[in-house]
């Protein structure tokens, strides 16, 4: 026995994902993907990760642009699943389409929820100082991520911790979450459970605006702002050299012993005073470079206090 399903995925997030539900024997009958964009230099279009691994596999994949017409309803109907598997998909699913599978639609969403729903929960936990976050299997409903809670599985969250940490850690432990939940409805088992209404904060989009570091703010508030927005959008300052201001990414770093005027460079080491404490950068990017740790960084750019930061 399985389950006819219909895979609704577009990012590296999901892929794990649909390959669980593949291994665990079920008959996927499509996926739904992002269309491709335009990426890098050539500005040619890159498909989603989803769609290559759907297409490595031989499953048909379509790309709709909306879900609201009757003519994507009725193809989405068409396909006769089961149920739906939703993985940070990027479109709203229609009351229509939530309706076509007799079991539902369901949603693997990355965080405890009602705690973060929306857009960027990975990275409004870690940015907030979280102590734990997690991977909650919903069934889906009209709402944003308001459905009933099928399954759940919580982590910790350490300050080490940077969003491609998190999001690689809640993909794997979310793919076998998921299989497990499909094969307890394949069996009529699954259980729900409503969310509370106590709790409810939302994950806004990130915005690039956001992404300057204020160094004025305590060091473990700084370090948690670096870590939520690495590798991307990335949390930047500016260091002076030579005359001249070079932009950087912050893309990981550890709190450090030191205090001193908030941006000041404390030591020979990349140790920075923030408004309570200090941080130390171990890894970093120049713009339009790759990604370097500290030690390569400062082989090319001496600098000595008390260099401020802005």
């Amino acid at each position: 026995m399985s389950l006819r399903l219909i895979f609704m995925g577009t990012p590296d997030f999901a892929v794990p994902t649909l390959l669980e539900l593949v291994a665990h024997g079920h008959d996927i009958a499509a996926v739904y993907t992002r269309a491709p964009k335009p990426a890098g230099r050539g500005m040619k279009e890159q498909v989603t990760p989803v769609e290559r691994e759907a297409r490595s596999l031989g499953i048909p994949v379509l790309t709709p642009k909306t879900l609201r017409t009757p003519e994507a309803q009725a193809e989405f109907a068409a396909h006769q699943a089961d149920a739906a598997v939703v993985v940070a998909y990027g479109l709203i699913l229609p009351l229509a389409i939530l309706e076509a599978v007799p079991l539902g639609c369901f949603n693997l969403h990355a965080s405890l929820l009602p705690r973060w729903r929306g857009a960027a929960p990975i990275n409004r936990a870690i940015m907030a100082g979280d102590a734990d976050s997690g991977v909650m299997v919903m069934k889906m409903d009209v709402g944003l991520d308001t459905g009933d809670v099928a399954m759940a599985e919580r982590v910790t969250v350490t300050d080490a911790m940077t969003a491609t940490d998190l999001h690689d850690r809640l993909s794997r432990i979310g793919a076998d979450l998921t299989a497990w939940a499909m094969g307890a409805l394949e069996r009529g088992t699954l259980q729900f459970t409503k969310q509370s209404e106590d709790g409810v904060t939302y994950a806004a989009k990130i915005d690039k605006a956001e992404a300057r570091i204020d160094w004025s703010k305590p060091a473990r508030e700084v370090l948690r702002h670096c870590h939520g927005l690495s590798p991307f959008p990335g949390a930047w300052c500016e260091i002076p050299n030579d005359g001249e201001a070079v932009r950087v990414k912050v893309l990981r770093c550890e709190l450090a012993p030191g205090f001193g005027i908030a941006g000041t460079l404390l030591d020979e080491h990349l140790t920075i005073a923030c408004g309570d404490g200090a941080i130390r950068i171990i890894e970093l990017q120049r713009a339009g470079k790759p990604p370097m740790k500290a030690d390569a960084f400062l082989n090319g750019t001496r600098l000595k206090p008390p260099l401020r930061l802005a």
